[in-house]
């Protein structure tokens, strides 16, 4: 059997949100540390390998007491299946594949007069001295929906029982990122998120109606 499974749905900021730029050029005055930007729209964006990293991370921890592998190849089997693996012959190849997440909300808060964007300002403080060194970071402002879009891989060989399994530790990603952050800063409260109407369609190939149903269950489990 091989198929992919679009897993579809929405990530809002429920806090404001720094997954940081490049200030190579910024002008002086201008803002220290900018958000990263779509070059087409020049909304704020999540890249896919910020959300992806941040699940890998968190479910090697989940599945390893709370420990992080210093080495990719020595995370649980659950995650290599699903992340890949350069020095592992069975899963060298992830079976996720991780789009960049645009703004799917951004003119409805414009025409509500609210700026996609925030800047806060941020003081760090020398002990010593009392010397206050303050900057100025860019934030997506809370209430910002993203379009979230990944690909599950079903390659041959792979059992239903698997299948339900790699679903499974996707929906427990996603639930320990919302106990966590997205991007900088998040022990001051920034990248607070939540992961909303969860779907999986197939869209190469064919998988059984109970399949689909099944891992469907699965994602919207707790919702």
């Amino acid at each position: 059997m091989y198929a992919k499974i679009a897993i579809t749905g929405i990530i809002e900021s429920l806090s404001g949100m720094h997954i940081g730029g490049s200030s190579e050029f910024s002008a002086i005055g201008s803002v220290d540390s900018p958000v990263m930007r779509d070059v087409l729209s020049g909304e704020p964006m999540i890249p896919g390998s910020s959300l992806k990293g941040k699940m890998r991370t968190l479910l090697s921890r989940q599945y390893n007491s709370g420990k992080l592998p210093q080495e990719h190849h020595r995370d649980n089997i659950k995650v290599l299946r699903l992340f890949g693996d350069s020095k592992s012959s069975e899963y060298k190849t992830a079976r996720l594949i991780f789009s960049d997440l645009m703004v799917q909300n951004g003119e409805e808060l414009k025409n509500k007069g609210i700026s996609t964007t925030e800047i806060k300002f941020e003081n760090t403080i020398n002990r010593l001295t009392a010397v206050a060194n303050p900057r100025q970071i860019e934030r997506s402002v809370r209430g910002l929906k993203y379009s979230l879009s990944i690909i599950y891989n079903v390659q041959d060989g792979i059992s239903l029982e698997e299948i339900k399994e790699d679903f499974n530790t996707i929906k427990q990603g996603c639930k320990l990122i919302e106990f966590d952050y997205l991007g900088g800063n998040g022990t001051r409260g920034y990248g607070k998120v939540k992961f909303d109407e969860l779907k999986a369609e197939c869209v190469v190939g064919e998988v059984t109606d109970e399949l689909l149903t099944e891992c469907n269950n699965i994602l919207s489990e707790g919702k």
